[in-house]
């Protein structure tokens, strides 16, 4: 709680308009939180490869598909 006694204090120091901008960054930065915790990996492309697995090894496959990505 100390390092929000000091945002608090800071922020009462500083003018009106100011401190709105400040209210808005935690706002912002609460909200991206938010969004970050509800993400979830996609991993529907897993096994999509697997017709190639007796033609090449795992590392010359990650080299064909950069190629075939045109990467």
């Amino acid at each position: 709680m100390i390092m929000i006694d000091e945002a608090l204090r800071q922020a009462a120091e500083l003018p009106a308009d100011l401190q709105r901008e400040v209210s808005d960054f935690i706002e912002f930065l609460a909200q991206r939180r938010r969004s970050k915790a509800g993400y979830r990996l996609r991993q529907d492309w897993a096994g999509a490869m697997k017709e190639y697995r007796d033609q090449y090894t795992a590392l010359e496959l990650q080299k064909k598909t950069l190629e075939w990505r045109g990467d």
